[in-house]
């Protein structure tokens, strides 16, 4: 739903949320303001048109801030005459922001809100069904990847223990062996290290001998 009013001796087109500048009217920040002269008002298809105003609509409005505009600058000057004014110029105006639109007894904030609640309820109700289904679906693969799980085999675990009880036994024979090749290598070398009899080292020769 949407109006068009008059305020300040210009018309604007507004709707719920619409902010904008009028001239100054006899309200402060944060005062609510009654726009009485509405030229018309539309509604889905339906449109209502003012001969001047629209009977049983009304426009509020909420004061945001009051502020100026920027500076217009005015020149005048007669050539041939030394005559220059320059003038500037800030307009005082005051930040509205519409808060409803009523006709005859229908508001339009009301139906914006009731519509948003309806929106919320259902992206709710939406999230919930996607959770809802994401738990199944995780149920579901969970369920599935137990029954493909390949399960052990029983020869194959005696076979393993058969082997790794084999590989156990070896390592002490392995180290008994080595433990007796070398006991047997060391005993001849060393009955052979004392039977060899030691050299008489040779006598120096001098010229008296000669």
């Amino acid at each position: 739903m949407y109006a068009v009013i008059e305020t300040g001796g210009k018309q604007y087109r507004v709707e719920v949320g619409t902010e904008l500048e009028v001239e100054l009217l006899d309200a402060g920040t944060g005062e609510s303001v009654a726009l009485d002269r509405v030229l018309l008002v539309a509604d889905g298809d339906q449109a209502s048109i003012g001969r001047p105003l629209v009977a049983g609509a009304s426009v509020s409005a909420e004061v945001v801030r009051q502020d100026r505009a920027p500076k217009v600058i005015s020149f005048k000057y007669r050539p041939k005459a030394r005559r220059r004014v320059k003038k500037g110029h800030r307009q005082d105006f005051l930040l509205l922001r519409i808060t409803d639109v009523v006709l005859n007894g229908k508001s339009a904030a009301a139906a914006l809100e009731k519509a948003q609640s309806d929106a919320r309820t259902e992206r709710q109700r939406l999230e919930e069904g996607a959770k809802r289904q994401a738990a199944e679906d995780a149920a579901l693969a969970a369920k599935l990847a137990a029954r493909n799980a390949p399960k052990p085999d029983a020869k194959s675990e005696t076979g393993a223990a058969s082997k790794a009880s084999a590989a156990k036994s070896a390592k002490p024979a392995a180290k008994t062996t080595a433990k007796t090749t070398a006991k047997t290598t060391a005993k001849p070398a060393a009955k052979a290290a004392t039977k060899a009899p030691a050299k008489p080292a040779p006598k120096p020769t001098t010229k008296k001998d000669t």
